[in-house]
């Protein structure tokens, strides 16, 4: 009976887990799951950062397209020039879903002459967009254009 009574003695103290492994097993689970919040914060703030950067190009296309539809015929008599070289800035509401005031971006077009002989224009458009923490990104467009093109 001594014998029994003893082997269930030490049976007692070896079942569980002692302090120190649960404690280490809460700082793994502590920075597992830091870990998969961190990853879905940063994928949150990605995917809100490609909204606002295809909202911008938008605006971007939409300066360039405006420079484009401008009549330009040299060969017309009169001459028609619409455009000409010349600079212009928009502020523009980006077209994002939110919650709250509009998020804004100001975009520069700028026409300037590429070539006299054959006759071109660069149309550079730069639709500069605010984000998070302050930090401030530019979307660009460039294309040239020939007259009545």
């Amino acid at each position: 009976m001594l014998c029994h009574s003893l082997h269930h003695h030490r049976r007692k103290h070896t079942e569980g887990f002692t302090l120190v492994e649960v404690v280490i097993s809460f700082a793994i689970l502590g920075l597992v799951m830091g870990g998969v919040l961190y990853g879905y914060i940063m994928a949150a703030e990605r995917a809100e950062w490609s909204a606002y950067s295809q909202a911008a190009h938008s605006v971007a296309m939409q300066g360039l397209e405006q420079s484009r539809a401008a009549k330009w015929d040299p060969q017309a008599w009169p001459k028609v020039d619409e455009q000409g070289i010349t600079n212009f800035t928009q502020i523009e509401t980006l077209d994002v879903p939110v919650s709250g005031s509009p998020i804004y971006a100001t975009n520069f077009v700028q026409v300037t002459a590429a070539s006299a002989n054959p006759p071109l224009r660069q149309i550079r458009s730069d639709c500069v967009w605010p984000f998070i923490k302050g930090k401030v990104f530019t979307n660009t467009v460039i294309t040239l254009r020939a007259p009545d093109q």
